[in-house]
């Protein structure tokens, strides 16, 4: 290149396949040159190295960062990521409505829409073409297309239900169409090609579905690990106890042959009854009335027992059924056949010769396929009567023009361990397919580029038509050798059929057997094996039930059988098929190869999209990338033949306007504006780019560039000139924006600053008039404020008393015994002030009065009766007013056992330790008195040493001084019992008033002077002293008086 900034940008560039020359810098532009700054390349055409290393690099980046959709052109490539990601909601597709294909990133709506558009543009018909392995996600792809069309066309009534029996019909479908295998839990078993149809205003006012080679074989039989077509399953877990009991099911399926082969009945991904509701719902919406509902369902039930029919062996060895046969039965009640004749078409093959006809009876062998094979032949014929059904109902019959979009859903290319005729089929569908695809997308490219007067470059590829010739070529094909071995007389079998194709197709390349093949390839291929190279790679089949799966023949006793069927499901099924006729009906290879060259008429009379869909793990384990499988499958969809087939000439087309809308900001003469031609334009800009001649061509409409680094150089110079540009342009709007505003702002400022000015003026004059008005009533209410209330001093009082209440809020006082602290009132307020003070006192009382507890009370009353027995008498009491009475002060386990015993049910009202003076001698003795209900016990330790009942009790007796000696004067009526107790006791006045409180001996209390006698015995008396002194003592006087010594009481 010749020019300044691009070769620059070349030189920075790293060559990373990706194109990340800089950080993760969020672009604006079109197209897949979005992904450069994101993950990975969104469109592999763009990818610097075309190698299956730098796709599979770029696949799994993108992967990575849950990117499942990526482009080849205007192929999307689809990695299932095994969860649910939101990006397929009514938002996503509005974001993608009527938007360029590559303006946005990689998604299935946008080749949705950009086909639906470009349908409504040209007025030409367009199919969608969606292949891929079993488990890709390929049928979802087609939901989400549905779904989309669903949404974005316009919307009437008719339309609705329109679109709701499109979408609709996948329900029933799946469920007769579906089934679990090994590799997915709902896989097609069945092609299905959909058309969509359009009026001119774009609406959808139609459908039509074809169904191919419905994997009937499944009816009868399923490997381990798979299931049975889904209705089978749901009809037992989800029909209703009397459509059970009417077709003669029960839940368990396992009681059914044809479901307990793969050992898999359920499936934790799979909800039976959940869909069964949504099937019984989608028949209605579909138009199937009731009566035909029951006679599906009813089909569906003698398929299960029509398995269920066993065959016992009679002497000869050949196949017998006991009339009594209840799964008989129950399949001659539901399909409304004759049990006999039914019976008859099991067991025996009737042969016409002229007028006579002979019965031959079958093997067991025999009588087992035959069974099988009517399963199978109900089964299928079924599904192609639902699927006409449901094109009825979607069938539009205005006359005029229309276009349509349709949806191919069709098997992917499938090997498996043992692959058979089914595989075989499948496979060479899609050789078909990859013949049509190829061809298709080199037409379209090599029609662009005449067009655009553009030289062709051809493109070398593989051709896989030698494959498909060798399946499908008349007299020598695969096909036509399997129906003459099938049609021909004599013993044909698996193996005879595999020694004819050796003989035809020994030097074929793409064809080897176990007998052709040398001595390293012999060792991988069984004798009754052949393998095919297809495009994809080499696939080994095994011709065991070749010959039956391609004749799935219906011996004619059977078939005119079900010709009389009282259900009107399976009469016209088998009706159809002109039981009259005496030609062998086509083999089912043959058909397939028939419905396979008309689908292709159909595609190639279309424009074609495509959708690859890619299996990410066979675990289906959401973010696991299996490179080896995803490998496997890049290869047999054909995807690098696309991309190289897309890259053999020139990698990026764009149109002139687009091309210089983008990028004219690169060059001095096209910014900001070229006045002349478009392709003038370009021409001009990319000369200043300095791109090489043989880097870019011009055509008509658009420049072709051949190279992506050309393009992504281009992209990192309009990059950086993008951000000088968008750098300087705000510069200079931020300028203009930020001038107005200042003006804007300055202009305003200045406004309130007046405004305020004047608003504070007005309220600063009207505060000082207020304050003079208000200054002269208070000097006049303060001359006037002994004088009765007037106007002048009104405000004046009211402000005083305001004042004095204020005050006296806050200083009020906090105790009834506080009465100094109200405060002073003024003259006028002096009456209100007294009341004020009687009701705060009252109100604290009250307070007072309702906070005392039964406790505090009954202290307060105990506390009065000492008070009036003591107060202003013992010298003492002062001190003990303030000192609680307890309850008790010797509790119930500080008292001896045995003494407890021998008061027995005498309540203890009250205890306390004592000490007790002798009445001869006067010695101290530790005692416990404890009062009862009745009497008062001195103890001593498991002792009672003297009891003494109240009514004995005649007075108590007390000093007048501190000490804490009392009395009790006893009388007696014996003189030899003993009298007075002259007791010590720390608690006094507790003792003193609650023994006269339980005595009721309150008048009995004595506060005496100077000494008090006592009673001992009989006549006996002595004197207890009493006297002041530094140290309290008592002792014996040498008078032999008990003298007691107490201390002075402190004045209060």
């Amino acid at each position: 290149m010749q020019g300044l900034t691009v070769p620059h940008l070349y030189s920075s560039c790293s060559g990373d396949s990706s194109g990340l020359c800089r950080g993760q810098v969020e672009l604006d532009m079109e197209g897949a040159l979005t992904a450069r700054a994101q993950v990975g390349i969104q469109d592999f055409v763009l990818l610097d190295e075309t190698t299956e290393a730098a796709f599979l690099s770029n696949l799994k980046k993108r992967f990575s960062k849950d990117l499942i959709y990526t482009y080849i052109g205007t192929l999307l490539v689809s990695v299932n990521p095994y969860k649910e990601l939101d990006i397929f909601n009514k938002q996503q597709m509005d974001v993608y409505m009527g938007v360029n294909f590559f303006e946005l990133p990689p998604h299935i709506y946008a080749l949705a829409d950009n086909a639906y558009h470009a349908m409504l543009a040209e007025f030409s018909n367009h199919f969608i073409l969606i292949s891929g392995e079993s488990g890709a996600g390929k049928t979802e792809a087609s939901k989400k297309i549905l779904q989309y069309y669903a949404v974005s066309c316009p919307s009437t009534a008719l339309l609705n239900t329109v679109r709701d029996k499109m979408l609709m019909s996948n329900p029933v479908l799946e469920a007769f169409g579906n089934a679990k295998t090994l590799k997915n839990d709902n896989s097609s078993r069945f092609g299905k090609y959909m058309d969509i149809q359009f009026n001119s205003e774009g609406d959808a006012v139609g459908g039509h579905i074809l169904n191919y080679l419905l994997e009937k074989s499944r009816v009868v039989h399923q490997n381990h690990g798979e299931r049975n077509f889904h209705i089978f399953y749901q009809i037992l877990e989800g029909g209703e106890e009397d459509l059970l009991h009417q077709l003669g099911l029960e839940r368990d399926s396992q009681r059914y042959i044809y479901l307990t082969q793969g050992e898999c009945a359920i499936v934790p991904s799979i909800d039976d009854n959940s869909n069964w509701k949504s099937v019984k719902n989608a028949l209605q919406v579909i138009d199937i009335d009731a009566v035909n509902t029951n006679h599906l369902f009813g089909i569906v039930a003698s398929v299960l027992h029509l398995g269920n029919v066993k065959f016992d062996s009679d002497s000869k060895g050949q196949a017998a059924l006991n009339n009594n046969n209840a799964a008989l039965r129950w399949v001659s009640n539901l399909l409304g056949v004759d049990a006999h004749h039914l019976q008859e078409g099991l067991t025996y093959r009737k042969i016409e010769a002229k007028t006579d006809q002979v019965l031959t009876p079958f093997t067991m062998d025999h009588a087992v396929y035959v069974r099988d094979a009517l399963a199978k032949a109900i089964y299928g014929h079924t599904f192609t009567w639902l699927v006409n059904r449901i094109n009825e109902s979607m069938e539009n019959t205005d006359p005029s023009k229309k276009t349509v979009i349709g949806l191919l859903d069709i098997y992917g290319f499938e090997v498996f361990n043992v692959n058979s005729f089914e595989q075989f089929c499948i496979n060479y569908c899609n050789e078909k397919l990859q013949q049509l695809f190829i061809q298709l997308t080199l037409k379209a490219e090599q029609e662009e580029y005449e067009a655009e007067d553009i030289e062709w470059e051809p493109v070398q590829f593989f051709n896989n038509k030698i494959i498909c010739d060798l399946v499908e070529e008349r007299h020598r094909g695969i096909i036509s050798i399997l129906d003459e071995e099938c049609l021909r007389p004599g013993d044909a079998t698996d193996l005879t059929f595999l020694e004819r194709l050796e003989d035809k197709m020994g030097n074929h390349p793409h064809f080897v057997s176990h007998k052709l093949a040398d001595k390293k390839t012999r060792r991988t291929l069984e004798r009754g094996d052949f393998r095919l190279l297809h495009y994809a790679g080499e696939v080994t089949y095994c011709v065991v039930g070749f010959l039956d799966k391609n004749n799935d023949l219906l011996y004619r006793n059977i078939k005119d059988l079900m010709c009389q069927s009282k259900n009107a499901i399976v009469r016209q099924c088998f009706s159809s098929m002109d039981p009259e006729s005496r030609r062998r009906p086509e083999t089912v290879a043959t058909q397939f190869k028939s419905s396979l060259l008309k689908l292709t008429e159909i595609l190639m009379a279309k424009e074609a999209w495509y959708i690859r869909c890619l299996k990410s793990n066979e675990s289906r384990k959401p973010g696991q990338f299996d490179e080896a499988l995803i490998r496997h499958q890049i290869k047999y969809l054909g995807l690098m033949e696309h991309l190289r087939v897309r890259r053999a000439g020139f990698a990026y087309r764009r149109k002139y306007e687009v091309f210089l809308q983008r990028y004219k900001a690169l060059c001095p003469a096209t910014w900001p504006h070229w006045s002349g031609p478009p392709a003038d334009g370009v021409l001009v800009l990319v000369q200043h780019l300095g791109y090489f001649p043989n880097e870019y061509k011009m055509g008509r409409t658009k420049i072709f560039i051949r190279h992506p680094r050309t393009l992504y150089a281009t992209e990192d110079a309009f990059e950086k000139c993008k951000h000088e540009l968008a750098s300087r342009l705000q510069a200079k709007y931020k300028g203009y924006r930020a001038k107005g505003e200042f003006k804007k702002q300055k202009e305003a400022a200045t406004k309130i600053e007046t405004c305020w000015r004047g608003v504070q003026a007005r309220k600063e004059r009207d505060r000082r008039a207020w304050a003079v008005k208000v200054i002269r009533q208070f000097i006049k209410g303060y001359m006037t404020r002994g004088q009765a209330k007037v106007t002048d001093n009104s405000e004046y009082l009211a402000f005083v008393r305001q004042n004095y209440l204020n005050k006296l809020k806050g200083n009020l006082p906090k105790t009834v015994l506080d009465k100094t602290t109200w405060l002073d009132a003024p003259h006028v307020l002096t009456e209100t002030s007294e009341i004020l003070r009687k009701l705060h006192y009252r109100l604290m009382v009250r307070k007072y009065v309702r906070g005392i507890t039964p406790q505090k009370k009954e202290q307060f009353q105990m506390k009065l009766i000492a008070s009036s027995m003591f107060k202003g008498k013992k010298d003492s009491y002062p001190q003990s007013v303030a000192l609680p009475f307890a309850d008790t002060r010797i509790s119930d386990q500080n008292i001896n056992p045995r003494v407890l015993q021998m008061i027995g049910n005498e309540h203890i009202k009250y205890g306390v330790p004592v000490v007790k003076y002798d009445r001869n001698g006067f010695k101290p003795r530790p005692r416990q008195l404890i009062l009862t209900k009745t009497a008062a016990y001195m103890i001593e330790e498991a002792r009672i040493k003297q009891r003494v009942l109240y009514t004995n009790l005649k007075g108590i007796s007390v000093s007048n001084l501190t000490d804490s000696i009392i009395v009790l004067h006893i009388t007696c009526e014996d003189p030899k019992q003993k009298r007075d107790l002259v007791l010590q006791c720390n608690h006094l006045f507790e003792l003193a008033t609650k023994l006269s409180i339980i005595a009721n001996k309150q008048s009995a209390v004595r506060v005496v002077q100077g000494s008090i006698k006592i009673e001992i015995q009989g006549d006996k008396e002595n004197t207890v002293d009493f006297s002041t002194g530094q140290e309290p003592m008592v002792f014996k006087a040498k008078n032999g008086h008990l003298m007691v010594v107490a201390t002075r009481a402190r004045p209060r």
